[in-house]
């Protein structure tokens, strides 16, 4: 396995957690159904509050957007800040809770043609890739890890 980028965010959750109660506020609309759906469920096992978890995915939603800009080059961007498609860009959770990547299937199609063409040229225009991804938590921080590997 080879790895093309790395991504690393940091979330302050108390501020997070103000834009997500700010009337009006859209934050919500970053995450998915099925984020939204596991947040809530984690949130009620774990016995604290949502905005940690989510936190924790938007640090990881931004660490795929790092990893994939540095696969592709500094001076590259698969997307403007404007249309960024957030919520095709899911954080979930597996059956043991661990965190796992899951692209929408423009975002996947976008990602495979761009690092295909930039990494490989054309002698493997589809990649086989693969998302590794952390999530942590500690007192106010969420931060994530999220590295792009070619296999």
């Amino acid at each position: 396995m080879t790895m093309l980028g790395v991504g690393h965010d940091v979330v302050d959750v108390r501020a997070f957690e103000e834009q997500l109660g700010m009337p009006g506020s859209r934050m919500r609309a970053l995450f998915s159904a099925r984020e939204l759906r596991q947040v809530r469920m984690r949130a009620e096992q774990k016995h604290d509050g949502e905005a940690v978890h989510l936190a924790g995915r938007w640090a990881a939603k931004e660490s795929v957007v790092k990893a994939w800009c540095e696969a592709l080059g500094a001076a590259v961007s698969p997307y403007t800040l404007d249309d960024t498609p957030w919520a095709s860009i899911e954080v979930l959770n597996e059956a043991n809770g661990c965190p796992r990547i899951v692209l929408g299937i423009d975002v996947e199609s976008r990602l495979r043609k761009s690092v295909g063409a930039h990494v490989f040229g054309d002698a493997k225009p589809e990649p086989d890739l693969r998302w590794l991804v952390s999530i942590s938590h500690d007192g106010g921080i969420a931060s994530a890890v999220v590295m792009l590997c070619a296999q």
